[in-house]
């Protein structure tokens, strides 16, 4: 489960078609949330970048992206082909009242629940266009750019 905190990027990336990206939130892992495009723009979608060299888009939006952490805490795990039901299984036992605090805090913030499988549905789809609009790269010329986390979504 990725912890979510206001925190510095590692280092600083770009992306291939000079979408701005905006650090939103970091995780203890090391990761980053970043906010792509202009503000007041059409499509700002949330790309999270990991301190492995890996990314993915995680929502369409932050409202998408936020919705999705908060339904999925776990969501990073689906990469590594993990069953839905066990990161569940799992996550309830260390966190009994997780659904609770889950619901209560997306009423707080006005946000629908969906199934986790609908989550991870919408996931798998907002990753699928991560290549090659949003895959950043340390704009040194010394660095290869990210994977993606989820390499089914086409490269």
């Amino acid at each position: 489960m990725l912890l979510i905190e206001l925190r510095d990027p590692i280092e600083e990336l770009a992306l291939p078609a000079r979408i701005p990206l905006h650090p939103i939130a970091g995780c203890g892992a090391g990761g980053a949330y970043y906010l792509c495009g202009e503000a007041g723009a059409e499509e700002r979608p949330v790309l999270y970048a990991d301190s492995e060299g890996q990314t993915t888009l995680i929502g369409a939006n932050l409202v998408e992206a936020i919705t999705l952490i908060a339904i999925l805490p776990f969501w990073c795990d689906l990469a590594k082909s993990f069953a839905i039901s066990e990161l569940g299984s799992d996550l309830r036992a260390d966190h009994p009242d997780f659904d609770a605090e889950r619901d209560r805090l997306l009423h707080a913030l006005g946000l629908a629940s969906v199934s986790e499988e609908e989550a991870a549905a919408c996931l798998l789809a907002v990753a699928a266009r991560t290549a090659p609009d949003y895959v950043p790269r340390v704009p040194d010329g010394d660095h290869l750019p990210y994977e993606l986390l989820f390499p089914s979504s086409p490269a």
